[in-house]
């Protein structure tokens, strides 16, 4: 129960599982013994997933099953099998592929790796590979567009059945050998299956690496271009300029072009040397008019002995004298006939620019443009009063710039003096204004000084005459006393009754002047110096009122 499926990309054998799914392996086997695979698309490639294919129509909306052509379009599909319960769990697994109504026809994929488990009980695995992985791989690696569709082509090219345990059903016309594939069949809008994509097909080494190399090259002339080293990536060198190296530094360019004038004319020779020394840097151009006289020095010239040095002679591959003018890459002239060396009766001379050329049609040109001398135009008067004018005018106009220039870089000046001024007066008065702040303030504490200060002098003072009056008042007192006699003692009492009132009434309007006074003299910041004072002089006053206090009624007591 195998069979052969022949691709494009390689062979497959698959074995059937004609036990557990009879009647897929049944429909697979019949038709693949009528043909009906051949030349099928696989249409559908979903990497590390599935392979699909199956549908003559190749598009996957296609295919019928074997049963229509015994029974008719009403068997174009047969219901599934379940049981027994085939997992996909194996590479290489063959599935019947579900229209979406638990229905197969004739479409089936390959899984292209291992443990789709999803795939369970949707599709019928009735099968599996036994041969060709490789082949799965390269359809696993095929390149594919949004849809999962190849780029190229891949077909089943024929199918052989090798082993069938069911007999052919009646009706069946099973053809003879395979058919030819028609026009339609193979028309895909793709590469073709059998169109090769590799460009080094039939090619020897030898080819591919120049075409290598071909590839780098020009990589590299892009590269320049875009870096501005070259004019163009597609100039090429000028064939009838050799390079000669390996020179001894006492060669010169009329020694060179002595040698190398034996094989034909010589347009132009020069040694290269070192700008700022002078000194010859061994290596120099030389260029032929004839690219024949050209190949014929480069083949005999090369590993020659001159002076005690074996030089080297190659083509030349510089294209820095190149430029690019309208129609591609001209050659810088520095005008005039290059000079030759005679070897009698001349004179040497050396030309003073080595030009590249690019072909000699462009050389010929640059040469007739460079020998067409225009003839000079004579000064006149007129030219000469003209000159002067202009240069005249010139100067007028160079010394109104000047002065000009001079005038605003004077006024700037004036401006920056001028702001600097006004910052310093601006400083100044704030200064002052400091200053008089300082005064002003240093004034009001000696005021509030001078003030307090009197104040307590004036208190002093009161206290002072108030002993003195109840001093006097007490030994009048008294003396009124001793006058009168115990008799008298009543009247006495209520008086002093009065007078101590009196003097009460005068204490306590004392004491709240002096607390009025004590409160406009602190203010919120506290005690001053001479609240303290104050202090002191209010206790003495109280003890001295209590010490006469004691005497009187002591001296009352007596005279009881």
């Amino acid at each position: 129960m195998a069979v052969l499926l022949e691709t494009t990309l390689g062979d497959l054998v698959v074995d059937l599982y004609p036990e557990e799914r009879p009647r897929c392996s049944l429909n697979f086997l019949k038709l693949c013994k009528i043909k009906y695979f051949n030349f099928n698309l696989i249409h559908s490639i979903q990497r590390n997933f599935m392979a699909q294919t199956g549908d003559p129509t190749g598009t996957g909306k296609g295919g019928a099953s074997i049963f229509s052509k015994l029974y008719g379009d009403q068997a174009k599909y047969f219901e599934m099998e379940n049981s027994p319960r085939i997992k996909h769990r194996k590479k290489g697994a063959l599935s019947m592929v579900n229209n979406g109504e638990n229905m197969h026809g004739s479409q089936f994929f390959l899984t292209l790796a291992e443990d789709l488990d999803y795939l369970d009980g949707q599709h019928t695995v009735f099968g599996e590979v036994t041969e060709g992985f490789d082949v799965l791989d390269k359809i696993n690696e095929a390149f594919c567009d949004k849809g999962n569709r190849p780029y190229q082509d891949i077909r089943i090219s024929h199918t052989i059945v090798l082993e069938d345990p069911f007999d052919d059903p009646d009706g069946l016309e099973i053809p003879d050998r395979s058919p030819e594939p028609t026009k339609a069949q193979l028309e895909s809008g793709r590469i073709g299956a059998d169109e090769s994509i590799e460009d080094d097909d039939g090619k020897t080494q030898e080819e591919l690496e120049g075409e290598e190399k071909k590839k780098d090259a020009t990589a590299n002339a892009h590269i320049l271009e875009m870096i501005g080293d070259l004019p163009d990536a597609d100039v090429k060198p000028p064939e009838n300029v050799l390079f000669v190296c390996k020179l001894n530094p006492l060669t010169t360019s009329e020694d060179l072009e002595i040698i190398f004038s034996r094989f034909g004319k010589i347009s132009s020779c020069e040694v290269i040397k070192d700008k700022v020394t002078g000194d010859s840097l061994s290596y120099s151009f030389i260029e032929f008019e004839r690219e024949e006289d050209c190949e014929e020095a480069y083949f005999k010239m090369d590993n020659v002995l001159i002076d005690d040095r074996r030089i080297h002679v190659d083509f030349s591959q510089s294209v820095a004298k190149l430029n690019m003018g309208p129609s591609g890459p001209i050659i810088p002239q520095t005008g005039g006939e290059s000079s030759k060396y005679a070897i009698k009766g001349t004179k040497s001379r050396q030309s003073q620019k080595y030009g590249l050329v690019l072909d000699e049609g462009d050389n010929s040109r640059g040469q007739q443009r460079s020998q067409q001398k225009k003839p000079r135009r004579q000064p006149s008067e007129s030219d000469s009063d003209d000159d002067r004018h202009r240069m005249k005018s010139k100067k007028d106009e160079k010394k109104h710039r000047r002065k000009d220039s001079s005038s605003e870089e004077s006024s700037s000046d004036e401006r920056r003096r001028q702001k600097r001024k006004r910052m310093k007066d601006r400083q100044e008065s704030s200064a002052s204004s400091e200053d008089e702040r300082s005064r002003r303030i240093k004034k009001k504490g000696a005021r509030d000084d001078s003030e307090s200060e009197d104040g307590r002098r004036r208190k002093r003072s009161q206290g002072m005459r108030h002993e003195e009056d109840s001093g006097s008042s007490d030994d009048d007192e008294r003396h009124s006393r001793r006058k009168k006699g115990p008799d008298r003692f009543r009247d006495d009492r209520s008086r002093n009754d009065e007078q101590g009132r009196g003097r009460g009434d005068e204490d306590r309007k004392r004491r709240k002047d002096e607390r009025r006074e004590k409160d406009r003299d602190t203010g919120r910041h506290g005690y001053r110096d001479g609240d303290r004072d104050r202090s002191r002089d209010r206790d003495g006053d109280r003890h001295r009122e209590k010490s006469r206090d004691g005497q009187k009624y002591r001296e009352r007591g007596r005279d009881r």
